[in-house]
């Protein structure tokens, strides 16, 4: 269905805030910003932007939910003859060998990291997020296999997939807030890939094959 003009203009309105936001916040840091300044620059009112960012935080981390998806969305399509595991290394090996912005390959990441590590609460929300993908994890694990809800091998072997992801996300971003550059950090992240892979054992690289 193809977008309608009002939605198009909600979703234009919610990504100039965000933009917005995002630019004072790395002028100025986190804390010194408020809803209100932010409002004023967007030319909007203080209640519009909390309309679309119900809380500060989801200003500087408006695409989470995406992150927090995105190893259940690897699973979920992963191809015939293809297990949990094999998708979600094929998928971060592409992703991050096309040196995807996703990943922090990208210039300003540091200035980007240094106002989460300047802010408590944005640091407290990253924690929940890595949660979250652990949780999408299993539950799609559960749901791909027909698991019970008693059985550990989908808390098991969605724990080392999160892993995984953490693991090498880990990597960039501290190699990338080291001044380090983008396509020599992501030479090594898929190195890096390579020895994970080794440390993994035939349950968790063999599970959930796709019939």
């Amino acid at each position: 269905m193809a977008e309608g003009l009002r939605e198009r203009k909600k979703r234009e309105t919610k990504q100039r805030i965000s933009d917005i936001a995002t630019g004072l916040f790395l002028e100025r840091g986190f804390a010194a910003v408020t809803i209100a300044e932010i409002a004023e620059a967007a030319d909007v009112s203080v209640n519009t932007v909390y309309n679309y960012f119900p809380a500060k935080e989801d200003l500087f981390l408006d695409r989470m939910d995406g992150v927090t998806q995105r190893l259940a969305r690897m699973i979920r399509g992963r191809d015939k003859g293809e297990s949990a595991a094999d998708a979600v290394l094929r998928e971060l090996r592409q992703d991050i060998g096309a040196v995807s912005p996703a990943y922090g390959l990208m210039d300003g990441f540091d200035a980007f990291m240094r106002v989460i590590d300047d802010a408590p609460t944005l640091k407290a929300r990253l924690f929940h997020v890595q949660h979250q993908v652990h949780d999408a994890v299993v539950a799609v694990l559960r749901e791909e296999t027909g698991a019970s809800d008693d059985d550990p091998l989908p808390l098991l072997v969605g724990g080392q997939l999160a892993w995984i992801e953490n693991a090498v996300v880990g990597y960039i971003t501290r190699e990338m807030t080291a001044g380090r550059k983008a396509t020599t950090v992501s030479r090594e992240a898929l190195a890096l890939l390579d020895e994970i892979e080794e440390l993994l054992g035939e349950k968790v690289l063999g599970y959930a094959v796709r019939d």
